[in-house]
Parts: structure tokens; sequence; C-alpha cells
């Protein structure tokens, strides 16, 4: 098999349906991007690139970068790629794990290979086309990129994904994001959600603000992107939700699509309002996982909202079929077809996978517990946790006090301290209310927050910027 085959199938079927628009409204077609790609691949052959060759990529977000992708996995190459939200050291760690035989970079990042020396005298590919459709037949088992691990909760880890584990992915997807309308049109600001899209025939747009700074990007801004590209869908992380709801202004979105980061309560609440003819679905995964679990917000019941807002954490729904999903002393653990089973060199997989049952299950960090009716919800994370509580089962509720932006559970403090982020609107008025519900201390603070999604609070520099770390 290769992955890459289900795109070309699509491609003959589709031809000049949109397949990527970029920010700027730069487009291509399913056939000109199944064409281009195929002489994107004859040209790299003819640079030398092998089959099982790991080619390091750094691109721009945008056509350039799923032609290469398209074209390398033609060839039967391994992608190789960086952790954006790390910078030069991103670059450094996946050479130092993944070794590369060759880099292909171009636009603000065409000066890599002089500027980071583990790649100096790494063979640099050039972006060309030349004739031929080369398309190498694969084992589900070949390897079809490496990637990496954030580092918010240790050191970066590499994940290999073979073209199998891909296409398991996309079928763990299919149910959720499969085209509901012969035009649908997704903003997607996953770029891994857009290789999804591709096997499925929808038109992909891209964010038109920078995806290494989600917190840069602006409500109105954002709303006329979705109007000028007819946008049907929208794929976004949390702090992109925001901005939505923030705007006080409607789109015309059949779905909106959020995750990566925990979806609060009191946002899907404020999503709600501001979209009401919008099916709002929350997605919990992992980046060794994805999807988990995934809620529509319709489907959320007076009971459930009333849980999450006392301090039962943040409902996630029932985990989706191809998982398997069980609580371990408190923590949630997956196994399935689309479950990451070990990182390169095992590094990290005595502290994050697990066996049990002959099989290796992922170890995700997040303290969790199902319902009677077979329902996730989500605690926090387990290292996290303070004076008896995890993180949602405080934050939940200190995110409706007023005047309250964003809220933290400080890991290890006891008696609890909850860090605040917003306008108090009274002199002492958050730290009465945070004593009266928890017995805490509230200190305030500008909340720091993870490097790729914006949307996760780094507890690790909280600790340390309220003298706990």
């Amino acid at each position: 098999m290769n992955l890459i085959a289900g795109f070309l199938d699509k491609a003959a079927e589709l031809g000049p349906r949109p397949a990527i628009i970029t920010g700027a409204g730069e487009t291509i077609s399913y056939e000109q991007l199944a064409l281009r790609s195929g002489r994107l691949a004859a040209s790299l052959r003819g640079q030398g690139v092998q089959r099982g060759d790991r080619v390091l990529v750094a691109l721009p977000i945008g056509i350039e970068l799923y032609l290469a992708i398209a074209a390398l996995w033609r060839l039967g190459a391994t992608i190789v790629f960086p952790e954006p939200a790390m910078g030069f050291a991103g670059v450094q760690r996946a050479v130092e794990i993944a070794a590369p035989a060759a880099v292909l970079v171009g636009g603000v990042y065409r000066l890599l290979p002089y500027l980071v020396p583990q790649l100096w005298g790494t063979r640099r590919l050039q972006f060309g086309y030349a004739e031929g459709d080369p398309l190498e037949e694969l084992a589900p088992e070949h390897p079809a990129l490496i990637s990496f691990t954030s580092g918010s909760t240790g050191r970066p880890k590499g994940i290999v994904r073979s073209h199998g584990f891909l296409a398991a992915q996309n079928a763990a997807l299919h149910d959720l994001i499969a085209p509901r309308r012969d035009d649908e049109t997704d903003l997607v600001a996953f770029p891994v959600f857009v290789i999804a899209n591709l096997s499925l025939g929808t038109t992909s747009v891209l964010p038109n603000w920078r995806l290494s700074r989600h917190d840069e990007a602006g409500g109105a801004a954002l709303l006329r992107h979705l109007a000028a590209h007819r946008v049907t869908r929208a794929m976004v992380p949390p702090v992109i939700a925001e901005r939505v709801a923030d705007s006080g202004e409607a789109a015309a979105l059949d779905v909106l699509f959020t995750g990566g980061g925990p979806v609060f309560p009191d946002l899907l609440k404020r999503l709600s309002q501001v979209l009401p003819r919008t099916d709002i679905v929350a997605v919990y995964g992992s980046t060794e996982a994805e999807p988990i679990a995934h809620l529509h917000v319709r489907d959320i019941t007076a009971d459930q909202w009333q849980q999450m807002e006392e301090g039962g954490g943040i409902l996630a729904g029932k985990p989706v079929p191809a998982v398997a999903l069980e609580i371990v002393d408190d923590e949630i653990v997956v196994s399935g077809a689309h479950v990451n089973k070990g990182y390169m060199d095992g590094i990290g997989d005595a502290e994050n996978k697990l066996w049990r049952d002959g099989e290796i299950w992922h170890r995700t960090g997040d303290a969790g517990r199902l319902d009677a009716d077979g329902n996730l919800w989500l605690r926090g994370r387990l290292s996290a946790a303070a004076a008896g509580h995890y993180p949602f089962e405080v934050e939940t509720v200190a995110r409706q006090w007023p005047g309250v932006r964003r809220a933290a559970l400080v890991p290890g403090t006891e008696p609890m301290v909850i860090a605040l982020e917003g306008e108090e609107l009274g002199p002492q008025q958050w730290t009465e209310l945070a004593q009266r519900a928890f017995g805490a201390r509230a200190v305030k603070v500008a909340m720091p927050l993870d490097r790729r999604h914006h949307s996760k609070v780094d507890y690790v520099r909280l600790a340390k910027l309220v003298g706990r770390g």
C-alpha cells in the first residue's frame, strides 16, 4: 500500500475541484496536485532520493509543503518533520534523533542548512519538476513520517508513523470529518488534517495567520477569511475558537471542530450563543493518539453542564470506536491501530507505554473518569495535581468567576494556589472566591501557554512563575 494512492484516486475523480487554498488565496486543484507531485517526485528521484531515505522537510505551511509530502511518499521516502514550536532547537533535536539523509527547505527556512551545524554536509534537495509519475508499492509498516512531541511535558520524543498507521488514523477520523455536502470546504489549522481531507475529497483552506502564533489571529480577519472562501467547517484550536466567540458575530459554519487543548464549558457556551446554528464539536486526542473521543455540544445534558460547572471536570464524550480506553490509577490509557506503540530508540517508552493483555497501551498523562453511560470526563494533567485535586476540577469553576479569562491550578501547592488571568472587578474579589470555593489563595498572572497551540497551560512555567518550581 501507499497512503498517497487514495489521494490519487480522489484526484482522478475530482479533477478541477480545489484541493488546497492558502491563507493568501493561492489555489491548487486535485488534478494539479496529483500531476505536480508526480513531477516533483521524478525530480527528487533524479537528485538521488531513494525508497527508505529520511528527508527532513522544513517548508512554510502552503501548497509546496503538501506537494513535497505527496512526492516523497510516492518515492517511499520517510519525511522528518521538526517541531515548529521549538525553532532551531527543534531542528537540532530532529537531526540528532532521525539522522536524515537529505533536507528539503524553502521560504523562511531556506537558510536552515547553513544555520544549524547538525545539517552541515547533509545533501540539500532542490524543489523542481521533471517528467514522470512514480508511485512505489509499500508495505503497511513502511515508515511514512517522523514527527516529535511538543516537549511540553518533558524532552521531545520522536514518533514514527507508518503508511498503515496513518491509514488507520484517517479511518478513525472518517466518521468525524467525512464531508457532509458536495461543496465541503474546511478551514484547517492542524496541518495533519489536510492530509486526511485530501483522501476524502474535501477542500482545505489554510489559515490567514501564522500557525506558530495562534494568539495573534484577529477575530474580524478570521471571519472575513471564512466568508471569502465560503468555508463550511472550521478545525481550530481553542484559542481560535475564543476569537470567534469574542467577535460576537455569527459565521456561516455548519460545523466548528476544536481541540488540541482543553475545551472548557464556558467557551462552549459562548460559542453556542454566537453560532446557534453551528454543530460545535470538541475533540480530545494527543500527538500519540488522535482522535480519542469527541463531543457534540448539542448532546450535553443539563446535568452534565452542571457537573462541569461544579468541578466535575470537562466532558469529552464517548471514546471513538477505533480506540480501546481504560482508566488506570486515575490515568487515561488507550490502545488501537491508530495509537502510537513506541518512540524512536525506545526513548520515553518506559514512562509512557504499558503492556496489558498482550497489547501496548499509551499512557496519556491525563487524569480522567468514565461515567455510568460510558462518557469520558477529563480531570487534567496527572502531574499538575495539587491539594487532592486535578486541574480541571478547579479550573472549570474558577473560569466562571467575574473577570476571569483563564484559570490554572498551580501544581503541588498545599494549601492550594489558583492562578488567574483577567480583570478583577473588585479588591480581593478573586481571593475571596478562591477561599470560599477551595480554601485556596488566588494570584494574578499573565498565563503561560504551550508554544504549539497556545491553548494549554504550561504548568512547569506556571509553577516557576509563582515560586513553586
